[in-house]
């Protein structure tokens, strides 16, 4: 494998994130529209891969974010300390008590069933994280001083604003002068990008982030609209998924970016809201393309947090420095265990994930 990663005892902190920690408010087996009560969970794309690096692999991790210093904010940062992610580097806001100038952001999922889909409303304009500028963070004390082994942020921070977008890209660069590994999730959402220049502007970002990625990760339509590799011949509704196309766009990809070393995506087919087929192929300058055990016929119980779970394995392989195959292998499975659970984070465990992996079943364990 090309990636050189730093020795674990030379750091602080095996991986760190970079991005919005939200309140999840899931209404269970209902609807938002009609809910009475809500379940409360802590969510973040970015957030999600270190929680799961640290809470199922074992491994030390920090996140970077900031909250409003209220009820809310200190609530968000009891789940992060749950989840067992160091908290030293959230940034407080102040609060004005009403909200008007910084909130902390909100996230309703439902899970969706058979025809009716997920759906996910999020309130998060105006949060304390999405107000970052660039210079705020001390970069040189977490990479440096500290150290860190992996660094990973992705689209949804950077579409927060126009700020976080630069700081994204600090962050990388930083990242990247002090030998750390960057991941980036393209995690591509129109309805983020649309009031700070749509599509084009998500473009114009995230090709500047990537030319400091070791490691993207996307799905077709991440990669189509963040990037502007077009994928012929995929839909969001087929079965058979075309493992061919995602090859030749990865191929694409690699050549657009010579810095890139290993291209991830997910391969999902949406039968229903609660049958999916799912898998993942994987690429990397070594060992070319390897695609991970394909489960057809999957049944979800909530798909929120699976594409950031596979994340989350793949890095687990890369750090302990297994071959692609492995890293790929545990991402997928990881990625499956973490949409038997509700909530955006995983409730997996290592030897549930190194088990399904290897082809285990579901038998019951006694």
């Amino acid at each position: 494998m090309s990636l050189t990663i730093k020795p674990a005892e030379s750091c602080t902190y095996d991986a760190v994130c970079l991005g919005e920690v939200m309140l999840r408010l899931d209404p269970g087996d209902g609807r938002i529209r009609t809910a009475r009560r809500f379940d409360a969970w802590e969510g973040g794309g970015e957030y999600n891969v270190v929680r799961g690096l640290r809470r199922v692999f074992g491994l030390r991790g920090a996140v970077v974010t900031a909250l409003v210093d209220n009820e809310i904010g200190h609530l968000v940062e009891d789940f992060i300390l749950t989840g067992g992610l160091d908290t030293r580097f959230i940034r407080w806001a102040a609060s004005d008590g009403v909200g008007r100038t910084v909130r902390n952001g909100l996230n309703f999922t439902e899970r969706g069933f058979g025809v009716r889909g997920a759906v996910g409303v999020s309130d998060r304009g105006n949060t304390a994280i999405a107000q970052i500028k660039p210079g705020e963070i001390d970069w040189n004390e977490i990479f440096g001083r500290q150290g860190a082994r992996w660094f990973h942020t992705g689209g949804i921070f950077a579409a927060l604003s126009e700020s976080a977008a630069e700081v994204a890209l600090e962050a990388v660069e930083a990242a990247h002068d002090h030998g750390t590994i960057v991941s980036y999730d393209l995690n591509y959402r129109p309805s983020l990008w649309q009031s700070i220049g749509g599509q084009a502007k998500a473009q114009e970002v995230n090709r500047a982030i990537a030319q400091h990625v070791d490691v993207m990760i996307g799905n077709e339509e991440d990669f189509t609209a963040a990037l502007g590799f077009d994928v012929e011949g995929t839909d969001e509704g087929l079965t058979t998924l075309p493992v061919d196309a995602f090859g030749a766009m990865i191929e694409r990809a690699s050549q657009a970016y010579p810095n890139f070393q290993v291209i991830a995506t997910t391969l999902r087919g949406v039968r229903s809201a609660t049958v999916n087929d799912w898998g993942a192929i994987a690429w990397s300058r070594d060992e070319g393309l390897v695609q991970a055990r394909q489960r057809d016929g999957l049944e979800i119980f909530d798909r929120v947090g699976g594409g950031d779970s596979f994340a989350s394995g793949l890095v687990y392989g890369l750090l302990s420095g297994e071959p692609l195959q492995t890293a790929v292998d545990y991402g997928a499975a990881h990625g499956a265990l973490a949409m038997t659970t509700p909530g955006d984070t995983s409730m997996a465990t290592k030897a549930e994930v190194l088990k399904v992996a290897s082809g285990g079943s579901a038998r019951v364990k006694r």
